[in-house]
């Protein structure tokens, strides 16, 4: 990202980053299991990806719910039922940071995040 030891730059560097580092900054940490199994702490987030919520409002922590939708430049996520109330009475889906969560599931329908696992595990995924 940046080499400055600032945490004000490296916030600014974070937000202005192009979209396709953007993409890359979204990830979350492996529950135990899954770290045990592929040797990698965490993965960038992606659709279909089962997460647990471990930081936020009390009514949402330890919700466990599905990657409906990734926010590339606001780099938050939004999770299948997990909602809030507007004050119109509609409701809109929540916005999550993905440090906030933990990956308990993985979705590896895509070949290319599989063969990663593969490289990065040394074995069979």
């Amino acid at each position: 990202m940046t080499t400055s030891k600032h945490a004000r730059a490296q916030r600014k560097a974070m937000y202005n980053a192009p979209l396709h580092k953007k993409r890359k900054m979204i990830a979350s940490h492996l529950s135990e299991e899954l770290f045990e199994k592929y040797g990698v702490r965490s993965l960038t987030v992606i659709k279909g990806d089962i997460v647990r919520i471990m930081r936020g409002d009390a009514d949402m922590k330890d919700k466990e719910a599905e990657v409906v939708r990734i926010y590339t430049k606001e780099m938050k996520v939004s999770l299948e039922g997990i909602n809030i109330k507007k004050a119109d009475a509609s409701e809109v889906s929540k916005k999550l940071h993905p440090s906030n969560l933990l990956i308990v599931k993985l979705n590896l329908s895509d070949q290319k995040r599989k063969e990663k696992l593969d490289f990065l595990s040394g074995g069979e995924v």
